[in-house]
């Protein structure tokens, strides 16, 4: 009998940033179909997520593909559950209210990669900064402007062998900088791609004892860039409208006093340390939208004004640790909120 291997991977309790956790089960004549994966449970004493007395938390099955760095191996994605089958409070996923297909999704994930013996990035010195501050680093090539290049290739081919949607990677403005961009359809599928191509990541990491750092600001006030998340969005609203004006109401949604704050509380921890300002972003305070602009809220891409007001628009103010599930939830609540006539 054939033996699979399913690698169960959850969002563990801890605040404000949730890590990942996973842990693997063993399955005979697995179909590798995801209705065949059974429901499992975990010590959730020890992720935060239950207390010791009463510790069992579920791990239920939402989205499965091919491990790539196992023979007969597969990812499973999981939403995790208290003992009685409900949602638990830090499933992030279970709260999307509105899993709007119709919306698709381009997530640019940046990260860097760190040198655990200096706790700085790859290509720092033990002391210092190097020598030349940012600018020759961002798309770059050559030893000494692109540090890591082995560990982004490597998983590039890992997360397209996984089947996940890469759109691209690129080495980002401060050292040891990188970026993949993935798309998908739903917040749900958008969450689970991202958070499945985080994890990929993170254990190729371990391979080369290189860390991944999700934060959004690790060099601090520092005159290095932080790591966004982008998301690019679009329904067919947008992909269609062929109007300024729509354009216009669907990034004035966004400007209410409560709605910039809805969306700040889930664009990732410590997000103050990185939206100030400077280094293309807009102050956290502040809420802008402008044609080309990498210093406003929300960025109109030049593509989308030459193809007659018809693509999508980029939400700048995501951090690289922010939950995607949340991001991507609460970006189609506004912009059906938005005073336009839905276009067939």
């Amino acid at each position: 009998m054939a033996k699979s291997k399913l690698e169960y991977i959850w969002l563990d309790g801890y605040k404000p940033t949730q890590s990942l956790r996973s842990k693997t089960k063993i399955e005979g004549d697995f179909s590798g179909k995801l209705e065949d994966c059974p429901m499992w449970s975990f010590d959730g004493s020890s992720t935060e997520q239950a207390p010791g007395g009463s510790s069992d938390c579920l791990l239920k099955p939402v989205f499965i593909c091919p491990d790539p760095q196992r023979k007969n191996g597969y990812l499973v994605m999981c939403e995790v559950l208290n003992a009685d089958g409900t949602a638990h409070e830090s499933n992030g996923r279970a709260t999307i209210e509105d899993d709007d297909n119709d919306f698709w999704f381009g997530f640019e994930q940046e990260y860097f990669l760190w040198d655990e013996s200096i706790d700085k990035p790859l290509g720092f010195p033990a002391e210092g900064f190097p020598k030349r501050g940012q600018g020759p680093y961002y798309c770059s090539v050559g030893a000494k402007n692109a540090y890591g290049r082995y560990i982004v290739e490597e998983h590039l081919d890992a997360c397209l062998d996984a089947g996940l949607n890469v759109e691209g990677i690129n080495a980002e403005v401060a050292t040891g900088q990188w970026e993949f961009q993935i798309f998908a359809k739903g917040a749900k599928e958008a969450g689970d791609q991202i958070w499945v191509a985080r994890y990929i990541l993170e254990r190729i990491g371990e391979k080369y004892g290189i860390s991944i750092n999700w934060h959004c600001k690790p060099l601090g006030a520092t005159d290095w860039n932080g790591s966004g998340m982008h998301a690019n969005f679009s329904n067919t609203t947008l992909r269609t409208a062929g109007s300024k004006e729509v354009y216009s109401k669907i990034c004035e949604a966004f400007s209410p006093a409560d709605v910039i704050k809805e969306h700040i509380a889930v664009y990732g921890a410590d997000n103050e340390q990185r939206l100030t300002g400077k280094h293309e972003t807009q102050s956290i305070d502040q809420f802008s939208y402008g044609v080309s602009d990498r210093g406003a809220s929300i960025r109109i891409p030049i593509a989308t004004v030459e193809r007659g007001w018809k693509g999508w628009l980029e939400d700048r103010r995501p951090n690289s640790a922010a939950d995607p599930y949340k991001v991507a939830a609460v970006i189609i609540k506004t912009v059906k909120s938005a005073d336009v006539l839905e276009t067939a």
